[in-house]
């Protein structure tokens, strides 16, 4: 069975963008070909979107920038819009202060993927970066393709080729909320991480790992998601990608539905929405998104992972591949309960080296 593709929009610049919807089992989604973007998921019997998305174009274009892309080709921050790599001093657009964020303001997120492939339950994207482009080197093949199943699970793998030394550090920023609330207040997060890194007042890393024992950043064994959760940091899951996916983080709503993240990045980025909004678009539950109106649980490489040998690196070489791979799994309540005894732990320490 063929995969339900459907125009979209046009962005502001005339660019046609489809909409895919993608259903097995109890679970449906959408997927927009702008920014490879994650629009809409849904799980049969559940009354609201668990996703933060729209169905304007312009909102995308607009405040709801981040809801839901592949963000990069270097997700997160880089400290001075500046790296070296291969003898040579790369410059990038300053569009977070005096740092480059997700790419700029011209990263993947704001491209137009085509659909290689479709069928009822799995979409694949590409994207062809050409060199230079927001000065990142290389010429560079981007492959995004989400899949369901099986049950009630999202799979998507990231593929990225090269033909110059380059840097890539793809991201999912889908926000997710669990609950029909216009917050996330009250929501259960849980992070199998011993140790996260502290930030500056750019949001920068401030140093190396630390732990989180001791500290409001410790979600080993969940915690209630209060206002404002002050949550923009990395949680450091491992000192390199693993090979498959492992269980990274799990949020789960007052009702009991829960959603679990498997992934094989050695980060996850956890930021609160502290500075959502959708005005004057509304999403998809007919309202206009306020502060904190979701989570975003970004599986990456470390921020500014370009400027810190000491951090797992996401360079990637010439003729080499990058492969990412999460998963995340709704669960519906008297399946995970409301942390588990003990919580999720952690998996690896987390520091840089191992």
């Amino acid at each position: 069975m063929s995969a339900q593709i459907a125009p979209f929009g046009q962005t502001a610049d005339g660019r046609t963008v489809h909409r895919i919807a993608l259903a097995r089992g109890a679970l449906r989604a959408a997927v927009l070909t702008y920014g490879a973007r994650l629009q809409d998921l849904r799980l049969d019997g559940v009354g609201w979107p668990l996703t933060l998305g729209s169905d304007s174009l312009a909102a995308y274009e607009g405040p709801m920038a981040y809801a839901g892309p592949v963000v990069g080709p270097v997700a997160n921050r880089i400290a001075g819009a500046s790296a070296s790599l291969a003898g040579r001093t790369h410059a990038f657009e300053a569009n977070d202060g005096t740092s480059t964020l997700h790419g700029g303001t011209g990263g993947t997120h704001a491209r137009v993927w085509r659909i290689v492939a479709a069928t009822a339950d799995a979409v694949t994207l590409a994207l062809d970066l050409p060199d230079g482009l927001g000065g990142f080197p290389g010429n560079r093949h981007l492959v995004a393709r989400f899949a369901l199943g099986p049950g009630a699970a999202m799979t998507l793998a990231l593929t990225a080729t090269t033909d110059a030394p380059t840097w890539i550090n793809l991201a999912n920023h889908s926000y997710w909320t669990l609950d029909p609330a216009p917050t996330i207040a009250g929501q259960m997060l849980e992070v199998a991480a011993h140790h996260y890194l502290p930030v500056d007042d750019r949001r920068l890393p401030a140093g190396p790992p630390a732990p989180v024992t001791g500290t409001r950043l410790d979600f080993r064994a969940g915690r209630v998601l209060a206002l404002p959760p002050d949550l923009d940091h990395c949680f450091c899951l491992a000192p390199a990608r693993r090979p498959a996916p492992v269980l990274a983080a799990r949020l789960t709503g007052r009702s009991g539905l829960a959603l679990t993240l498997e992934t094989t990045e050695p980060g996850l980025q956890v930021y609160d929405g502290s500075g959502l909004t959708s005005a004057p678009f509304r999403d998809l539950s007919g309202r206009e998104t306020a502060r904190f109106g979701g989570l975003a649980l970004e599986p990456q490489g470390w921020p500014d992972a370009p400027n810190r040998p000491d951090f797992p690196s996401v360079a990637l070489a010439a003729g080499g591949a990058y492969a990412q791979t999460t998963r995340w799994r709704l669960t519906r309540p008297g399946g995970i309960g409301r942390g588990g005894k003990g919580g999720i732990g952690g998996g690896g320490s987390g520091r840089g080296g191992g």
